[in-house]
């Protein structure tokens, strides 16, 4: 017996084949269910405030100056007192710089004492030094800088004058002291001519050799526009030239206190120099070790001063 299944409608199988829609509500939350979620906002730190990097290579050269500036001078100290206790100590009749520091305890406790015009204190020693060499240096600045100019500037001036200044300035400053004796009559004059005639060279020197290097187109561009010597001076030569006049100054400074050190021990009178030998006279030896040191530690200052003067008016 045969079974007979139904017909089976062509557009039922069709239908069967296509899949099933979907509602507009069904099918839009499915789109957005399967969007990418965007990105959630990440929580930032704070900025902090952006600390410089010091590097090691700055960090070592920063040590080296140190070293350099502090340490090492103090190291030279140290080895210079050392040396000076070794040679103290090894029979010699040098004070060392324990007898030293307690001379210079009774001598600056009361720098500036009066018991006469011979017995002053170490203050008034060193005032009347320095007004010696003030007086001579002064003079031989306002000598020998404009001098040193108008040499320079001329060249029929500078040979004229270079012999004169070769054959004097190798001469001893000592040497010119029995000439200020016979001239001026007197001590004090002589010890400031003295320092006048040995300080006035290196000024001059030092002076035209600035001058005569002063780049030639700056004076080209002078004779172009006419300018006064005044100007050319004032604008020109004045700037140039002060680097070389300031070492000059330095120069001259340090000769000069040189010089009424030696100057006084012949002459006498008060000064720091007449001190160093009437302590020898009086065979304290200590109190020449600390002329010694004042003296240094002055000519010290006296120099720095001028490094500053020199940095602060410097035309760079």
């Amino acid at each position: 017996m045969t079974t007979l299944n139904p017909p089976v409608d062509a557009a039922l199988i069709s239908a069967a084949d296509k899949p099933l829609a979907r509602p507009a509500a069904v099918q839009g939350a499915v789109s957005a269910a399967a969007a990418p979620l965007p990105d959630a906002p990440v929580a930032q730190a704070p900025a902090r405030p952006a600390v410089p990097v010091i590097s090691e290579a700055v960090r070592r050269r920063a040590r080296h100056e140190l070293i350099l500036k502090i340490v090492a001078p103090v190291l030279g100290l140290i080895v210079l007192l050392l040396i000076w206790e070794a040679i103290s100590k090894g029979g010699a009749t040098i004070p060392g710089p324990l007898a030293t520091g307690k001379a210079a305890v009774a001598v600056l406790s009361d720098p500036f004492y009066q018991n006469g015009p011979n017995d002053q204190g170490i203050g008034f020693k060193v005032i009347n030094s320095l007004g010696r060499v003030a007086l001579g240096f002064g003079l031989a600045a306002l000598i020998g800088i404009p001098a040193g100019f108008l040499i320079g500037r001329f060249s029929f001036l500078n040979r004229m004058v270079g012999p004169i200044i070769s054959l004097l300035r190798p001469v001893s400053p000592l040497a010119w002291l029995p000439i200020g004796l016979l001239v001026f009559k007197g001590a004090h004059p002589a010890a400031i001519w003295t320092i006048f005639i040995s300080s006035i060279w290196p000024m001059v020197i030092n002076t035209a050799v600035g001058v005569q290097r002063v780049p030639s187109d700056y004076m080209n561009v002078a004779k172009v526009l006419n300018l006064s010597e005044w100007k050319i001076f004032t604008r020109i030569l004045f700037p140039a030239v002060l680097p070389y006049m300031m070492t000059g100054v330095r120069l001259a400074i340090g000769v000069a206190w040189l010089v009424i050190v030696a100057a006084e021990m012949l002459t006498g009178g008060v000064g720091i120099g007449f001190w160093v030998w009437d302590e020898w006279n009086n065979l304290k030896v200590e109190n020449i070790l600390l002329a010694i040191i004042i003296i240094g530690v002055i000519g010290l200052l006296l120099e720095a001063g001028l490094m500053w003067l020199a940095k602060r008016f410097s035309y760079e």
